[in-house]
């Protein structure tokens, strides 16, 4: 009974001894074996491994996908001509030499991240310097990112690690200079706004000109046109009396003192100071004829 209960305890210590020299390395990490404390070599290959039993032997992992490092503050950079900007970016990088990359940063990458974060300011701020405020904001983005991906070239190889690419997020005017700007984008906008205002105003005002001028054009042509078409009816029409009382002089003198009496008679307040035994007004009424229409006579 000793003897198999000490068979299964060795058994037992086996098994865990050679579970402790086995050890897995997938595609995304790097495995790093210690020898008493050294580096004794790098393991890139994927797959099953071996190493000695600890404390001979320790394997640290490193994570060999690409890392994302994001701007840690938001300190203002001056451009060329001493404005102050903000600036955020971020920086992608991978491990490619991790035996190196453990002798500077040790096996945390916040190590690496802490030492590269004023580095990475630091060549922005160089790059920054040499434009204005409207190339860092337009036209010459693209040349900022390649200038300071170029300058991280040498510092990265020391740290172990590869710059995969280096990109600017946001760049914004600092606190103290954004409200001056908005000022003095509000007085652009509100004087544009005026002029345009001005100009409608303006516009207006010929455009009801234009159209009073018109109006006066139109009437002056249309009274113009019945004046004319008055004057022919007119002219017809005295033509047609003409006519008419040339054919019988009697009826026309009659028709006339029709038209004295209808003139004479126009309101019922009217007084006639006449007689009308020898007035010469109300001879047709009394049924004589004359050679003319009577006068009209005097009115009180």
């Amino acid at each position: 009974m000793n003897r198999i209960g000490t068979f299964l305890l060795g058994l037992l210590i086996l098994v865990v001894v050679m579970a402790s020299t086995m050890f897995i390395v997938d595609e995304r990490r790097f495995a790093v074996v210690y020898a008493l404390g050294e580096i004794k070599k790098v393991i890139i290959e994927p797959g099953l491994k071996f190493q000695l039993p600890p404390p001979l032997q320790n394997v640290v992992f490193l994570d060999r996908r690409i890392q994302t490092l994001d701007s840690p503050e938001t300190r203002p950079l001056f451009t060329a001509e001493k404005k102050s900007l903000v600036i955020d970016w971020l920086v992608k990088w991978r491990i490619v030499e991790p035996r190196q990359f453990i002798l500077n940063n040790g096996t945390d990458i916040r190590n690496v991240e802490n030492r590269l974060s004023p580095i990475v300011q630091a060549a922005f701020n160089e790059e920054i310097t040499k434009r204005d405020v409207r190339a860092v904001l337009s036209s010459e983005r693209e040349g900022i990112m390649k200038g300071v991906m170029k300058r991280l070239a040498d510092d990265a190889k020391s740290f172990g690690i590869e710059i995969v690419d280096v990109r600017i997020k946001r760049v914004d005017f600092a606190a103290a200079v954004t409200d001056s700007v908005y000022k003095a984008m509000v007085t652009e906008r509100n004087y544009v706004a005026s002029n345009l205002r001005s100009l409608g105003k303006a516009e207006g005002e010929q455009i009801k000109a234009d159209a009073d001028k018109q109006s006066v054009v139109m009437l002056a042509e249309a009274n113009r046109e019945a004046q004319r078409i008055k004057g022919e009816g007119d002219a017809k029409a005295t033509s047609i009396y003409a006519d008419a009382f040339g054919r019988d002089p009697q009826f026309a003198q009659f028709y006339r003192s029709l038209d004295a009496y209808r003139d004479a008679f126009h309101s019922k307040a009217d007084i006639l100071v006449v007689d009308p035994s020898s007035s010469e007004f109300f001879r047709v009424m009394r049924g004589g004829g004359g050679s003319s229409a009577p006068a009209a006579p005097a009115r009180k």
